[in-house]
């Protein structure tokens, strides 16, 4: 009997080990601290309802020092399971490095398209090492009030802009535009990278730049900086030592009409200001012209090749893939749009204002992020420090299209 009973407790206990070890826990890697609550609240829960065996931590780290973290912790072999992406050449090195497996063969890469795809891919397009997850679209943000009050209409061509800049200006009630250039990154953003496209007709002439046969130096490349050259006397005094968060709470408290913006802001937006809000797309030369807007490949998530989780961590991704995440992380989080071939229902009115550009514009993505940041001078760093001096008029257009090409030509063979 005591055999049988001793037989009987290490059967059970071999069994009820089976069952502990066939639990698997997934560790993520992330820069985006404040989505912690939207992945511990909707995320991961949805996710585990159906994938009972499988549990996910989601453990950020500070965006500014997320870059560092994730290295330091990859060298010592003790990253996440699942690692966030930054788009292009930051997530290709790790690729190169050899700490991002190939998803190429995932179920779930079926679900997006080429373009969706090419931010997390080798240059051949040969692999795809992060599963997209969203993109951020540029425009401008206007308090509705302040137009309702001035009987303005929303600019859409160039000249509409200007008018109604001046309007604004002339009233007195309200700065024109909030936006600083003590950070530099939002003039090259939310200035040069937003209204630009329209002048190099977006990926025509984003490729043309990466192949060598449009130059910096071209006019329109250079055409943006002639418009920011405009901007400074609309931004209010002080701009030149206004912070990002300055340029926010300004706008959110009231006391401007219009924020050069990314789509990311809704959130906070929503939260902090009291008063309605719409958007408009960046206003094009002249009535009927085509229009063309930075629909920015943002966010995606890949897996550490490491990972001794690997079957587990396949299954979370293939499950990004689906109908279900894309609606969970866009109405979560409006203004991070869905990269899937999924029709999402967007609930947020600015939200849907803002991806309604998709039917009307042709979509492209920042100038500077592909291939042309890979050397030193750096491109997109080079961009920021131009598009501040555009703005305080410190150095013409022609100037500044110069000194970026031969930056760029320094190092990048295509443009020597």
């Amino acid at each position: 009997m005591n055999r049988k009973l001793l037989s009987l407790a290490l059967l059970g206990s071999t069994i009820l080990g089976g069952a502990a070890a066939a639990e698997v826990t997934l560790t993520i890697e992330s820069w985006r601290n404040d989505d912690l609550i939207l992945w511990q609240d909707k995320i991961i829960p949805a996710f585990e309802a159906a994938n009972p065996d499988i549990k996910v931590k989601f453990t950020p780290s500070a965006p500014a020092e997320y870059n560092a973290v994730l290295n330091s912790k990859l060298d010592a072999g003790s990253a996440g399971d699942l690692i966030t992406c930054r788009p292009f050449d930051a997530s290709l090195a790790l690729y190169d490095a050899g700490h991002l497996a190939d998803l190429s063969d995932l179920d779930g890469m079926s679900n997006f398209s080429d373009v969706a795809k090419s931010a997390w891919q080798t240059d051949d397009a040969a692999a795809s090492f992060c599963m997209p997850m969203a993109s951020v679209i540029h425009g401008f943000i206007y308090n509705k009030d302040a137009f309702a009050e001035l009987g303005l209409e929303v600019p859409e061509t160039e000249a509409e802009f200007f008018a109604a800049l001046e309007t604004i200006k002339a009233d007195g009630n309200y700065i024109p535009m909030a936006m600083g250039t003590n950070d530099q990154w939002e003039a090259a953003t939310m200035g040069y990278n937003n209204i630009g496209p329209n002048y190099w007709k977006g990926e025509e002439g984003r490729l043309a730049l990466i192949a060598g046969d449009q130059k910096l130096t071209d006019p329109q490349w250079v055409a943006p900086y002639e418009a920011l050259a405009k901007w400074g006397e609309y931004l209010g005094d002080g701009y030149e030592a206004q912070t990002y968060p300055d340029s926010q709470n300004i706008f959110t408290l009231g006391r401007a009409a219009i924020y050069p913006a990314g789509s990311w802001e809704i959130t906070g937006f929503n939260a902090q200001a009291d008063f309605a809000m719409g958007a408009f797309k960046p206003p094009v030369m002249n009535a009927g012209d085509t229009c063309y807007i930075s629909d920015h490949t943002d966010i995606a998530l890949g897996m550490n090749a490491a990972s001794p989780n690997a079957e587990a961590a396949k299954t979370f991704l293939n499950w990004m893939g689906t109908s279900e995440f894309a609606s969970i992380y866009a109405n979560a989080l409006p203004g991070f749009f869905s990269l899937s071939n999924h029709d999402v229902a967007m609930e947020d009115p600015l939200a849907q204002e803002f991806v309604s550009w998709r039917g009307e514009c042709e979509s492209t993505i920042r100038s500077t992020y592909q291939v042309l940041s890979r050397g030193t001078p750096n491109l997109e760093n080079e961009t920021w420090g131009a598009s501040v001096a555009a703005i305080k008029g410190s150095k013409s257009a022609s100037d500044l299209g110069m000194e970026l090409q031969d930056g760029l030509a320094s190092w990048y063979a295509p443009q020597k």
